[in-house]
């Protein structure tokens, strides 16, 4: 069994992962951030996903010395130039809910009625080794942005993020169907792909 830190407390996070390495059959044991004991604050201020989900991995190694994986997600709406971008869990201010971001993402997109709602959700991975190594996969999932929210699943920008190929949005999806479609699952899916990187 490989042991590694998941560089987040986010339930929703750490169930998506634990799922998906559980479905390939990946035997790993996930520790949270809460669960090292560390308590200080890791400022993501890169511009991209991928320095922020390195900026997160490496503090997390440095600190337990062990394996540590973080992510960064984050939705790109086309009409919107690419926004939310890295800002999409705070879009609508620090601290704001989901539901304040998506208010805020729907309120944009009225001011632009005749613009396509084609979006993508983005999963980019970084993994820190204590030797010094790093490794990074990337996950992407196409599709709309719809006006109104659909389903219980409460998760991000979901209710409003339709996937064609099924006809759902993302929170209509049970977590088998979502994991085998979401960019978090095609990101873990080519992480598992590299699964020797993280047994060395």
């Amino acid at each position: 069994m490989i042991k590694l830190v998941l560089a987040t407390n986010n339930a929703h996070k750490v169930s998506e992962f634990r799922s998906c390495f559980a479905q390939k059959g990946f035997d790993v044991e996930i520790l949270t951030i809460k669960e090292t004991g560390f308590d200080g604050e890791i400022v993501e201020d890169a511009d991209s996903f991928e320095g922020n989900a390195y900026i997160k991995a490496k503090t997390l190694c440095e600190y337990t010395g062990m394996i540590a994986v973080a992510d960064d997600s984050g939705l790109a709406v086309d009409a919107l130039g690419g926004a939310p971008g890295v800002y999409s869990a705070r879009y609508a201010g620090d601290g704001a809910s989901d539901d304040e971001n998506i208010d805020k993402l729907l309120a944009e997109l009225k001011k632009r009625p005749d613009a396509r709602r084609d979006a993508k959700f983005v999963c980019a991975i970084c993994v820190c080794r204590p030797d010094g190594e790093t490794l990074y996969v990337r996950g992407e999932s196409e599709g709309l942005i719809i006006d109104e929210r659909k389903g219980d699943g409460r998760f991000g920008y979901d209710p409003v993020f339709c996937y064609p190929p099924m006809g759902k949005t993302f929170a209509e999806m049970d977590s088998a169907e979502k994991n085998s479609v979401s960019h978090r699952g095609r990101a873990i899916e080519e992480l598992i792909k590299q699964a020797d990187f993280l047994a060395k």
